[in-house]
């Protein structure tokens, strides 16, 4: 079993460019496209930390969920280190959380809630990801 220390979710923040000639002049119009290619041009994401735990309250809270895809999603932090969830997971995840919410001890549902809302911004503004880390 992989010991995870802490978990902590960041929320994309903002994207810099690293300098103003990393975007070519005939594209500065097309800014967004830019930074929808990432890195490639120099672009940086810049997260907020938005949600953390300990590792043994984060897999209790993994455990808690139905079997499924939602459940082996959020386990990836346990098996490689990280997760993204975009907006290809919200509707998978929200679903999940929504069938244990009332399950769970108050805290893991202050927990659940945090991330509840973090899946809304992103079913806002598909711009936006998380990204989930273990911290040995």
């Amino acid at each position: 079993m992989t010991r995870l220390g802490e978990v902590v979710f960041y929320r994309l923040d903002a994207k810099i460019l690293e300098r103003e000639s990393d975007v070519p002049q005939n594209a500065r119009e097309v800014v967004y496209y830019s930074l929808a290619i990432g890195h490639h041009v120099g672009v940086f994401d810049c997260f907020k930390p938005i949600l953390r735990c300990s590792g043994a309250f984060y897999e209790k809270l993994v455990a808690a969920l139905p079997e499924g895809d939602a459940r082996r999603k959020l386990d990836g932090i346990r098996r490689f280190g990280e997760i993204t969830i975009d907006k290809t997971h919200t509707r998978l995840l929200g679903s999940a959380i929504a069938k244990v919410r009332d399950d769970v001890s108050e805290e893991e549902a202050a927990w659940l809630d945090g991330l509840t809302a973090s899946l809304a911004a992103i079913e806002r503004e598909p711009a936006i990801y998380l990204m989930g880390r273990r911290r040995l």
